[in-house]
């Protein structure tokens, strides 16, 4: 008796032809897509996520974002994500058209996890990077319009055994950046307080000490750049990738790395 598995579904479904979630979509329903070409007028259109941060350290990588949102001088939200894992052993930073981002950060979480389905193993760091690399390349009708997502790509290379950090401009174009690398409105700064602070040697604790304290010299600066908000519990989201996967540190850790950091320029200031 024949058997008839495919019955009801179109031919798209049933192929194993690319293993692209991206390339699937635009065929059978291209309208999930994020859109390529909107008004750039829209008031949600105007909403911004300002700062990210990464940096290596000796055993993996940390990125770190600021919690603040802008639409133009006014704060839009105080407390939004921007730092998300990718998959278990990376890591997304995204700074930007606030929306968009998001809206790319799920469409290249769904992209990596449907390779591993279609596969059976992940996908390497390098074809990570490359597939998020596609993604922003096909935001290029919106960046022209200056409504742009300028995503940081981090994570720890098995095959390397070290940890990576990728940068992109508006156009795909990628990057590999050998120690740290900033994005956002308040990059300058933050990069310069890295420039400053950073080290290939040391351990995890001291870097998301340094990630933190970029944020907080950007926030100096920077006034859509948010730095640890004391008064109101918000403080910078932080996340690492090494040989033991993807961490996020918790609020109440960061909270203390903050006050302490708080208490050093106090102190300098006053000596």
């Amino acid at each position: 008796m024949s058997q008839s598995w495919g019955i009801g579904l179109s031919e798209p479904y049933l192929s194993a032809a690319s293993d692209s979630f991206t390339e699937f979509a635009r065929q059978v329903a291209p309208d999930l897509l994020p859109p390529s070409n909107l008004d750039a007028t829209l008031p949600e259109l105007l909403r911004h996520g300002t700062t990210i941060v990464a940096l290596k350290y000796s055993s993996g990588v940390v990125v770190a974002g600021d919690r603040r949102a802008t639409m133009g001088t006014v704060i839009a939200q105080r407390d939004i994500e921007k730092v998300f894992g990718a998959d278990d052993t990376s890591v997304i930073g995204v700074a930007g058209a606030a929306g968009l981002a998001v809206e790319m950060v799920r469409l290249f979480q769904t992209e990596l996890e449907h390779y591993e389905k279609i596969e059976g193993r992940p996908l390497s760091l390098d074809g990570r990077a490359a597939r998020l690399a596609t993604l922003v390349r096909s935001n290029i009708g919106m960046a022209v319009q200056g409504i742009a997502v300028n995503p940081i790509f981090a994570g720890w290379d098995a095959v390397r055994h070290a940890g990576r950090i990728f940068s992109y401009d508006g156009t795909g174009g990628r990057y590999e950046e050998h120690a740290f690398c900033s994005t956002g409105s308040g990059a300058i700064f933050a990069k310069a307080s890295l420039k400053k602070l950073h080290r290939t040697d040391m351990d995890r604790n001291e870097a998301v000490r340094i990630a933190v304290r970029s944020i907080y010299d950007a926030a100096d600066d920077d006034i859509a750049t948010a730095g640890p908000d004391l008064a109101r519990g918000i403080y910078p989201v932080v996340m690492v990738a090494d040989q033991d996967g993807v961490a996020r540190i918790s609020t109440d850790n960061v909270a203390l790395v903050a006050k302490r950091i708080v208490d050093e320029i106090t102190a300098e200031n006053q000596s």
